[in-house]
């Protein structure tokens, strides 16, 4: 899976906007429609576009209330690792989940509408899960880049 500068544009606007027609592609890169759509297929095939989407403002769908949650635990066995990334990653409230090296043992960001209802995720779900040892949560003030 070797990727050259035409691949990287492409990626780059398809990154950009995924609703870009083969057309509309082609021409910002610099080539005919039928060799883009080819390369196009080419990159899903071999797994480096998974998938396009749609952005949702999470504030309009009652979410606009983000924090990242740094989680230590202090049980390691493979069985309670599997439980707890399972039971987390279940959790609708959960957008984003990252195993780390080191500590914090994961962190989290977790979208819901306002402080209580976070309030209740944390100490309801997140705190009741045997493994946690810590948690300790920031609030998110203002997103300056984001990859969505």
């Amino acid at each position: 899976m070797s990727i050259d500068a035409l691949d990287r544009a492409i990626l780059f606007h398809l990154s950009q906007d995924g609703r870009l027609t083969n057309v509309e592609l082609a021409q910002r890169v610099g080539l005919t429609p039928a060799p883009c759509l080819r390369r196009v297929k080419r990159l899903e095939s071999e797994g480096i576009i998974t998938g396009y989407r749609a952005r949702i403002d999470p504030a309009a769908t009652g979410r606009g209330f983000e924090v990242m949650v740094s989680v230590e635990i202090s049980i390691n066995d493979l069985q309670t690792v599997e439980e707890l990334e399972g039971a987390i990653t279940a959790y609708d409230e959960v957008i984003e989940v990252h195993r780390l090296f080191g500590r914090p043992d994961y962190l989290i960001r977790v979208a819901v509408e306002d402080s209580p209802t976070f309030e209740t995720f944390l100490t309801t779900k997140l705190m009741a899960l045997r493994a946690v040892a810590r948690v300790d949560s920031h609030l998110i003030m203002k997103k300056l880049k984001t990859s969505d």
